[in-house]
């Protein structure tokens, strides 16, 4: 029957990641199946203690759970500890160990695309599990300034005291920056039509960059797009960071050759 994998989140239809890690299993040779598990939050610690009781080799965590999960786990790695979020664990030697490869796979696409964030300045939508990988990729590749905005700053304020968080009608107020991200659900299938922020505060920005690869261009990509702004989905870091959590899982380097190939199955599956 081979290997159980999965993705836990609340509201998974929209998901490829079964399609993403199907293909990687078979470009590797190996068998394995991908499942989609919908837990909502009071169900988060039943659900995990049964994945480990089904052996179950990996598991994805996704919106809301990347946070709250930590606590049922082992161990987590270094990057996971520092960025307070996970969306990788691994079943080792009857452990359960976290890390974070959103973190990897956010750097691939931005690498990618060219985007440039030393000494930039940024501002990030959301304050998240999401938010978490790009501000600590940001902050690690010598990132000048980064600006959050929170539907309701005051609860975050103390979370991020070293940093400014304004809400979104304060963005108004923006000078120019260099790259906005969207790490909000905000005009995600099947809310297509939503977009949190206007073309008059995009225009402030050289590059939009949406985790959002579902659709692929999203009314946020969309208006950017249309004022000449430099756009990236999120469709690569969903690749990327699949195959860094299959190495984790497999206990093996994944070539380039095979993450190009299958991003270029993607994209024509997810199009």
């Amino acid at each position: 029957m081979g290997n159980l994998y999965g993705l836990i989140g609340k509201t998974l239809g929209h998901s490829i990641s079964p399609k993403i890690h199907s293909l990687i299993l078979e470009s590797l040779n190996l068998d394995g199946f991908y499942n989609l598990f919908e837990v909502n939050n009071e169900d988060l610690k039943k659900a995990v203690i049964g994945l480990k009781a089904l052996g179950a080799k990996g598991i994805n965590v996704t919106i809301p759970h990347k946070v709250n999960i930590m606590q049922y786990l082992d161990d987590v790695s270094l990057e996971a500890s520092k960025i307070g979020a996970i969306n990788t664990i691994d079943f080792k030697e009857n452990k359960l160990v976290g890390y974070n490869t959103d973190y990897y796979g956010f750097g691939e696409s931005l690498k990618k695309e060219k985007i440039e964030v030393h000494n930039k300045e940024a501002v990030i939508l959301g304050t998240g599990g999401a938010s978490k990988a790009v501000f600590h990729y940001l902050l690690d590749n010598g990132i000048n300034d980064i600006i959050f905005v929170s539907r309701i700053p005051e609860n975050t304020k103390d979370k991020l005291k070293d940093f400014k968080v304004i809400s979104y009608e304060d963005m108004n107020k923006l000078n120019c920056k260099d790259i906005i991200i969207n790490c909000t659900p905000c005009g995600m299938y099947p809310k297509v039509e939503s977009c949190s922020v206007d073309k008059s505060i995009l225009s402030k920005f050289s590059s939009a960059v949406d985790l959002i690869y579902n659709p692929m261009e999203t009314m946020f990509l969309r208006e950017a797009r249309e004022i000449g702004v430099k756009t990236v989905n999120g469709l690569y870091m969903l690749v990327a960071q699949a195959i860094a959590s299959q190495e984790i899982w497999q206990r093996m380097e994944i070539g380039q050759e095979i993450k190009k190939h299958i991003y270029e199955v993607i994209k024509k599956y997810n199009c």
